[in-house]
């Protein structure tokens, strides 16, 4: 999936660029964060570390807790039918999730999205929200 650098524009300035200010890489320095995702790919190779973290300024409930190990064949919509279970979404509630600035197909597996989307530190980072911020209708 692309977007323009105009839409890509569009997501940060309508959520201030929440990638940017993970509160998980503000709270843990880079090595720290990077040594822990290596020891947990090294203990668990089957599964992704994932943070997951609420867009800025949206209005769904926060996630209790943001850490996850995501078994590595697990499909984007199975993970976030994980994320409305966790935060106790009704059903008639949309979400939609983000990863690097961008909406992910719902049928793309996990494993795919950490090899192209990881972080330098190892993690994958999940941003979700009740608003697709790119307008589109999902």
């Amino acid at each position: 999936m692309c977007f323009t650098n105009e839409e890509r524009g569009r997501e940060s300035d309508n959520f201030g660029g929440e990638m940017a200010k993970s509160l998980f890489k503000q709270e843990h320095d880079l090595e720290k964060r990077r040594a822990e995702a290596a020891r947990i790919r090294d203990k668990y190779p089957d599964r992704i570390p994932v943070i997951v973290e609420k867009a800025e300024r949206s209005d769904v409930p926060n996630i209790d807790k943001k850490k996850y190990l995501v078994p590595a064949d697990l499909t984007v919509g199975q993970f976030v039918y994980v994320i409305r279970k966790r935060i106790k979404l009704s059903a008639e509630k949309a979400i939609f999730i983000f990863v690097d600035n961008a909406l992910p197909p719902t049928g793309a597996i996990m494993s795919a999205i950490y090899e192209e989307k990881k972080d330098e530190d190892g993690f994958l980072y999940v941003t979700y929200s009740g608003e697709n911020t790119f307008g589109s209708d999902n």
